[in-house]
């Protein structure tokens, strides 16, 4: 079944949104249901469509469907069927246009070595090009996900899993954290530029890699290490080995993490999400306070950085928006009379807090602008005299390539409009975003150094680590988005 499925929500569509998150495990007898675990830690990362690929050394096994972690593999019937001690698995957001279900991952494939499975986190800058030219070469594609390039590019290779491997990755730009399953192997592998997470656990004798450390807390894991950028850690029956077989690039890990995409009991880099967070809080409110009698965050992602300004601003806190979370993302048909009711299915405001109030909410970004804009116009009506806004990111001027869903920039309300008119459109008394170098600052550096930052921020400042070859100078989607979509 190929058809497209609906995935729109319209009470959710003014966030940034991850792409994915993927896990992996050997050496575990339960390493399926340690897998499905493991992705339901990491459903933040991707609510659309998980998969699991497992192998027990004669065979593989798979179940890939749409819809949560927990729906897909909650029948024990279905792990039951997932045999083996080594698996990988991936939970999904597609890009607009709705998830295809022969791109759910992971993928699959054959080889002249045996099955190999593939976990992509992340987005190829110049999947297109390398899809047209494996296509003038005679490569059939069988999904429209540019992590696909990688099981072609691996095809026209030669060699066992790793040197396929390392020359498929040799030849694409982007960001990419992968988890491979072979017959009697797990490879795990960052970009040169370690963009997007991935850490190493390990539970008694087994591994575990995962795009965040939740992950291995929920099956009680231990901790060991992140990944490097450029890392490549092969495991297998012998134990693990790591390689670094990419030339050595300058590393720009994505600040979003920090910001909003890592879950806040996370640790990212060997830093506390949940500490970052509300360091970020602090330093917003020591460039931007102003008198308030409230800090009120916007549940759930503006929490800790409102606890932070709070803290700072001794301000007291209070939770002036209560979020609803039992709207799923299909919960209703989108007509217009329920967009109307918009942001009131998934928020409602806590008139006895708000009523003739100060109020400072703090939240995480602004992308288009429609939540923010009637989260106000609620605050407003439950009585709040004045509603300023602090964001605990700079203005997102600039798409994201590297696996992010980010609307074209011209629908990202700070890329058309200055601070003051942002203001007006969103309705607040005051607008401000932390600035760049606070960001920086609340994150352990002096200030951003230009042209070398600490971190990837191309959301904020335009400035890309890698090359853009499928993507025009606009900063918008490429053409290709109708045919190709983002891991």
């Amino acid at each position: 079944m190929d058809g497209v499925l609906p995935t729109t929500n319209p009470f959710d569509d003014d966030k940034l949104r991850e792409e994915c998150g993927i896990f992996g495990v050997l050496g575990h007898k339960d390493a399926a249901a340690l897998t499905a675990l493991g992705l339901h830690a990491l459903q933040h990362r991707g609510q659309e469509a998980a998969g699991i690929v497992s192998a027990d050394g004669a065979a593989f096994h798979t179940h890939r469907a749409v819809g949560l972690v927990g729906d897909n593999f909650g029948d024990r019937s279905i792990i039951d069927q997932l045999k083996g001690d080594a698996a990988i698995g991936h939970t999904r957001y597609s890009t607009t246009g709705g998830t295809i279900l022969r791109n759910i991952q992971p993928l699959f494939a054959e080889f002249e070595f045996g099955g190999f499975a593939l976990a992509h986190n992340g987005n190829l800058t110049n999947a297109d090009f390398l899809r047209k030219k494996l296509v003038g070469q005679g490569s059939i594609f069988q999904s429209t996900t540019d992590t696909e390039v990688i099981i072609h590019l691996m095809a026209k290779a030669h060699g066992d899993v790793v040197t396929r491997l390392v020359a498929a990755l040799s030849q694409v730009e982007g960001a990419y954290s992968l988890a491979c399953l072979a017959k009697d192997q797990v490879v795990a592998v960052r970009d040169p530029r370690g963009v997007r997470p991935l850490v190493l656990g390990k539970l008694d004798d087994a591994f575990i890699v995962a795009s965040e450390t939740c992950a291995l807390d929920i099956i009680g894991a231990d901790y060991v290490r992140d990944l490097d950028a450029g890392e490549m850690v092969v495991i297998d029956r012998k134990g693990l080995r790591s390689l670094k077989p990419f030339p050595q690039a300058a590393k720009r890990a994505c600040v979003f993490e920090y910001i909003y995409f890592a879950r806040p009991d996370s640790v990212v880099e060997g830093e506390s999400v949940y500490e970052a967070r509300k360091r970020i809080g602090a330093e917003l409110s020591r460039e931007s306070g102003v008198p308030a009698d409230l800090v009120v965050p916007v549940p759930d992602s503006g929490v800790p950085a409102a606890l932070g300004y709070a803290q700072e601003a001794k301000i007291p806190f209070d939770l002036g928006i209560i979020r609803n979370h039992y709207v799923g993302r299909t919960f209703i048909e989108p007509t217009d009379q329920i967009r109307h009711l918009g942001v009131k299915l998934k928020h409602n405001a806590n008139r006895a807090q708000l009523q003739g109030k100060r109020v400072i909410l703090v939240d995480d970004s602004i992308v288009r602008g429609t939540t923010s804009k009637k989260i106000v116009e609620m605050v407003r009506a439950a009585g709040a005299r004045e509603v300023h806004m602090r964001i605990s990111s700079p203005p997102t001027t600039h798409s994201c390539f590297y696996g992010i869903d980010t609307p074209e920039r011209g629908q990202l309300l700070a890329a058309q409009h200055d601070v003051a008119e942002m203001a007006r459109i969103i309705g607040v008394d005051t607008l401000a975003f932390i600035t760049i170098d606070g960001l920086y600052r609340a994150m352990g550096e002096k200030a951003r150094i230009a042209n070398a930052p600490k971190f990837c921020d191309a959301c904020f400042t335009g400035e890309y680590p890698t090359a853009l070859t499928d993507y025009d100078e606009r900063g918008g989607k490429p053409a290709r988005a109708s045919l190709l979509e983002i891991a």
